[in-house]
């Protein structure tokens, strides 16, 4: 018989060993989740964000800017869901590979197998209050600075081939071919029409944009063309043909753009709760939104502390079942929540609904269906949260296997 000191000595390092292998089992999916989800959504916002910028006028670069500001929203979403996957796809492993049998056998609990998720999960609540309270609003603020200085033009203007360009109100612009990424311009014709009553109409062979001291003017270089100058004071137009002829163009004035804080989304969280409780909201109908948005970040957040409850609850198949329904009802659970709270911060900020209660009803709801969950799994010999939804699904699912044609042709070869 071994000795009890000899018998605990005996599970340390076999406890350390499965906790390993769990973190392990939860990492790549969960490091595999947030790359293809930010991927994903990342090239789907691109396609749009490239004809945004194409039709502005804009700088194709700028696109990479702007995805990257968009970026710590899209991890702010994917980190819960690769948390939920992580922990479903490690458990899910053990029970089928009858791993997780072995170890209930020899008395480890699934509260000591929730070590490991529950570090993940700190560790990326951290993480993600970091995003959500400082990163995103700065970043949301950057991206809408990008999009205000694309309409703008405080970006730079793309020269469009062959169509008459606009420059502020006083310039038109065509040219018939560009190389070296617009820094050499053939066929040019520009008229230009000045404050005090001067046009001037050119065409040129070629030119370039240079730029000078004062950031408000740059000089079109012309080279072999004509100019045709009028205006008031002349009683007949002037032309003029050239070699090379300097043109200065006056930058249009651009408006400056908004401070942050306009959107509550902008504010980091101190600034949120100054406005939401501080008296720092300028009205009531600030003070609504800005309540709206503190505890919308503050259940989002909490919510990822449940999430490895609800990961072993929807983990294990039943005996005899490699079902993978778990996965699917995990992700509709915590999307569908996603959009309830997203529904109640609309509706608490616009006055219809209590943000608090509007916002914290839902989550003690879920907080209960995943402890009911987790404890059917973990403390009702043989328990199954999702079993009526697994045999519903068992059912159907052989429903539609009757009616395919692979099993009518199966029938078909056996009666011959």
């Amino acid at each position: 018989m071994v000795p009890r000191g000899r018998k605990h000595a005996l599970k340390g390092p076999r406890l350390q060993l499965v906790d390993r292998y769990l973190a392990r089992s939860i990492a790549v999916p969960l490091i595999g989740t947030l790359v293809l989800a930010a991927m994903l959504l990342v090239l789907d916002k691109m396609l749009r964000l490239f004809d945004f910028v194409i039709n502005a006028g804009g700088p194709v670069s700028v696109v990479w800017r702007m995805l990257a500001n968009l970026l710590p929203e899209y991890f702010s979403l994917g980190i819960p869901i690769g948390l939920l996957l992580g922990i479903i796809l490690a458990f899910r492993k053990l029970a089928l590979s009858s791993e997780l049998d072995a170890m209930r056998g020899i008395g480890i609990s699934y509260g000591r197998l929730l070590r490991i998720p529950y570090m993940f999960a700190v560790g990326l609540l951290l993480v993600n209050i970091a995003i959500v309270g400082w990163v995103d609003p700065y970043a949301r603020y950057r991206y809408e600075g990008l999009r205000f200085e694309l309409k703008s033009g405080a970006l730079g203007a793309s020269i469009k081939v062959g169509e008459f360009n606009q420059f502020g109100k006083r310039m038109t612009l065509r040219i018939d071919r560009s190389e070296k990424n617009g820094t050499r311009l053939h066929g040019i014709f520009t008229a230009l029409d000045d404050k005090s009553g001067t046009r001037i109409a050119a065409t040129a062979a070629e030119g370039q944009f240079l730029s000078t001291d004062d950031p408000d003017t740059i000089i079109f270089r012309l080279k072999r063309g004509r100019l045709i100058q009028e205006g008031v004071n002349f009683a007949t137009p002037r032309t003029l043909s050239f070699n090379s002829y300097d043109l200065p163009i006056n930058m249009p004035a651009t408006d400056s753009f908004r401070g942050r804080g306009d959107e509550e989304k902008e504010l980091v969280l101190p600034e949120v709760y100054a406005r939401a409780y501080g008296g720092a909201a300028p009205d009531h109908k600030a003070n609504l939104a800005a309540r709206a948005n503190l505890h919308f970040r503050l259940v989002e957040i909490a919510m990822m502390l449940m999430l490895p409850l609800l990961g072993v609850a929807l983990a294990v198949p039943p005996k005899r079942s490699n079902s993978s329904l778990g996965i699917f009802v995990g992700i509709v659970l915590v999307v569908t929540y996603h959009k309830i709270n997203q529904y109640a911060e609309g509706a608490g900020a616009q006055g219809r609904l209590q943000p608090e209660l509007a916002l914290w009803l839902p989550f003690v709801a879920l907080v209960a269906l995943i402890a009911w969950m987790y404890h059917v799994i973990a403390h009702r010999p043989g328990g199954q949260p999702i079993g009526a939804l697994e045999a519903a699904f068992s059912k159907l699912g052989k429903a539609v296997r009757k009616v395919t044609p692979q099993r009518q042709f199966k029938r078909i070869e056996a009666a011959a």
